[in-house]
């Protein structure tokens, strides 16, 4: 029974976002097996699914306050269905900002660039649906602007895909075709075009597989296809997969080449900054890719020095939700059979981050006022590549996203418990008494011991004047936190430490632990140590430096 083609509309836009979810989620797991370039980190499916997810809530949030005016109108015109809905071009707009926003490594940034393509020809159209032509031309300014945005373009990867499918769709629509006929195109010549990337890209043929961010391409086209065509798109015999895969690839022998470090964030930054942006983080590492465009930018590289591409970013403009990762751990996880248990910590500094990743942790870095999503808390998981994990929130804001997290891992098939730590020197605790060869509930129990006998300080400086449980407090005024609540105001970080310290260790403790923001003195670190020392001489201090985004200075006492 023939199906009826569908018009490439808004409504059309949002099938095809629903769609593209639900074969990059069928996916994830198998593109990730294969990815073995630019990284072998196994996250090109899953950056590509956390990608395509920010782009459908950008493009529902587009729908519902289409809905909202429409409801609105009604109301004021006494009409039933009055109103404006969502047009095309507010359709792919909002769903390309969103991928642009929320775009997930070397991968899901790509995948943002071509949606901003498609978005630049087809977002300012007037007219309610779009033709062949238009969405062909569409696909061509993907693929060119997904080229521009990639410092060294490299053949054999997924800009290699996108640019055949563009030719495809070009070749379809001299031939007068349908969108449905356009984007039929688009999906069979990326196909071909992943078939014979292993012959393009020498670390591909070595592996034995395709580029793992072309199969993503290949799904996100079979969506386009189904969701102008009505038809199912034709299931490969690999389970899961928009087209045959080779088999998985055998673990190397050498140490991969290249840069330690993945670093991304978004940039607000005029155009002539980010061309000087550009040649900066060329020159600091490789797989550059910066994308976006009217003053928003999604900036991803790989470098040894992650603090000078941050700093790139601060002289360009203003950069945010920062994410540092390193390559080591995962690399070797790549190569290695799962393990049986991990730790996943989410940290407030990166310094914390580093003490947490040597006592064996996966991290998760929460910047100030933007703690991480359950979907990055999910994805730390799922780099841990163990069948149980242990997961340090590292404060009561992260608690909710953590626990989301980790049904979606129990989803997977992981074991998954949640130590209920309230702050980062909390999860420090556990981490010390952390036992892989102890039983899961065993270590679980013990960890979750360590952080509750902990109790937890903070300083933090008032940033209005303000009501809290030790009296009114002023702007620029040190709070004295003590189990999360204000129990000393004062004018200087010191004095205000000491009263802190003394009321903590009225209750007693064997071992202090300070944890010292960047801008803290090593004086103040000193002062503190002798001041425990003076007046509690049976306890213990060690000084960790929290380092950037931590808090100016956190205090455990056990």
């Amino acid at each position: 029974m023939p199906h009826e083609p569908h018009s490439l509309d808004a409504a059309a836009v949002r099938t095809w976002s629903s769609l593209t979810l639900a074969a990059l989620g069928r996916a994830r797991e198998d593109i990730d097996a294969i990815n073995v370039y630019p990284v072998a980190d196994a996250d090109t499916g899953t950056n590509l699914y956390l990608t395509a997810c920010s782009a459908a809530r950008a493009l529902e949030a587009a729908f519902d306050a289409s809905a909202d005016v429409s409801e609105a109108t009604a109301r004021s015109d006494g009409a039933v269905g009055a109103g404006a809905a969502t047009s095309l071009g507010e359709a792919v707009r909002a769903y390309a900002h969103g991928a642009l926003t929320g775009a997930r490594g070397n991968s899901g940034t790509i995948f943002a660039q071509l949606l901003r393509g498609v978005a630049d020809v087809l977002g300012g159209e007037p007219r309610a649906t779009a033709s062949g032509g238009l969405l062909a031309g569409a696909l061509a300014r993907a693929a060119e602007s997904a080229y521009e945005a990639v410092a060294h373009p490299v053949e054999g990867t997924m800009l290699t895909v996108a640019a055949a499918a563009a030719r495809a769709a070009g070749a379809a629509e001299a031939a007068a075709g349908s969108a449905a006929d356009v984007a039929r195109a688009a999906y069979e010549g990326a196909r071909a075009a992943l078939a014979e990337t292993p012959g393009q890209l020498a670390v591909l043929g070595r592996a034995g597989v395709v580029d793992a961010g072309g199969c993503g391409i290949v799904a996100v086209l079979g969506a386009l296809w189904q969701a102008l065509s009505g038809q199912e798109v034709p299931l490969e015999p690999v389970r899961g997969r928009a087209v045959a895969v080779p088999t998985q690839p055998q673990p190397c022998d050498e140490e991969p080449d290249g840069p330690g470090y993945e670093v991304t964030y978004l940039l607000d930054a005029p155009d002539p900054a980010v061309g000087l942006l550009r040649g900066t983080l060329d020159a600091l590492g490789d797989s550059l890719v910066v994308v976006g465009g009217d003053g928003l930018w999604n900036v991803h590289v790989h470098v040894d020095d992650p603090g000078a591409a941050v700093e790139a970013g601060v002289v360009a403009g203003r950069p945010y939700r920062i994410r540092i990762t390193h390559f080591g751990d995962e690399r070797r996880r790549a190569r290695t059979e799962r393990a049986q248990r991990a730790v996943v910590a989410v940290v407030q500094g990166e310094g914390l981050a580093g003490l947490c990743r040597e006592a064996g942790a996966t991290t998760v870095l929460a910047l100030p006022g933007e703690p991480p999503a359950a979907a990055e808390i999910a994805e730390a998981v799922r780099r841990a590549h163990a069948r149980e994990v242990v997961l340090l929130p590292g404060g009561a804001e992260q608690r909710a996203a953590a626990a989301a997290a980790a049904e979606q891992a129990r989803a997977d098939g992981v074991r998954v418990a949640v130590i209920p730590t309230r702050s980062a020197v909390q999860g420090l605790a556990a981490l010390a008494v952390h036992d892989p060869d102890a039983s899961f509930d065993e270590d679980v129990v013990a960890m979750t011991a360590a952080a509750g006998a902990t109790r937890h300080g903070e300083l933090a400086i008032a940033e209005r004047q303000s009501f809290t449980s030790a009296g009114i407090c002023q702007a620029g005024d040190v709070l004295g936190l003590i189990d999360g609540d204000v129990a000393v105001i004062g004018s200087e970080l010191a004095e205000t430490a000491e009263a802190v310290l003394e009321r903590m260790l009225g209750s007693g403790g064997e071992l202090v632990t300070l944890v010292l923001g960047p801008e803290v003195p090593d004086a103040l670190a000193a002062r503190l140590e002798a001041y425990v020392q003076h007046g509690h001489l049976a306890v213990d201090t060690l000084t960790y430096r929290g380092g950037r985004y931590s808090a100016p200075l956190l205090i455990g006492i056990e």
